[in-house]
């Protein structure tokens, strides 16, 4: 049942999972600090979460996993950024590079494991990504 309804189990595996970033509320942070906020509690949820590392895996490689992404991006990111960003018609852009940046750490840290991103002391991979973060949400456009 599971290959004609799911594909496969990573296909079941995104149906049935429900992703809350718990994101938190954007009226709460400062403009001056969202970088920090949002790094500091991304790891916060990588490291406590490996329902978030199965479905990075599972949406590298499964149409199904990555539209299960695509929708928390869509229903929690955005807003964000939105809050942030100093032009509404950039909101999609710099959400995406945001979560770029992030994703591109979880899965060098968690999922490949490359041994300098896991050796990382946490504090010190948010003082790297936080002023990357934060520019991308809050900097003027590049000229």
């Amino acid at each position: 049942m599971v290959m004609r309804y799911y594909g496969n189990k990573e296909g079941l595996f995104a149906a049935a999972v429900t992703i809350d970033l718990r994101l938190p509320d954007p009226a709460s942070l400062s403009r001056e600090e969202v970088g920090r906020a949002l790094v500091t509690h991304f790891f916060t949820m990588w490291e406590e979460n490996d329902v978030l590392t199965a479905l990075l895996r599972v949406g590298a490689t499964n149409q199904d996993g990555a539209e299960r992404m695509q929708g928390v991006f869509r229903e929690q990111v955005l807003p964000l950024a939105h809050r942030f960003c100093p032009d509404p018609e950039q909101v999609p852009a710099r959400a995406a590079l945001v979560s770029s940046q992030l994703l591109g750490m979880a899965l060098t840290r968690y999922v490949l494991r490359f041994p300098p991103a896991v050796a990382m002391h946490t504090e010190e991979a948010v003082a790297w990504l936080a002023p990357t973060i934060q520019r991308y949400l809050t900097a003027p456009y590049p000229q």
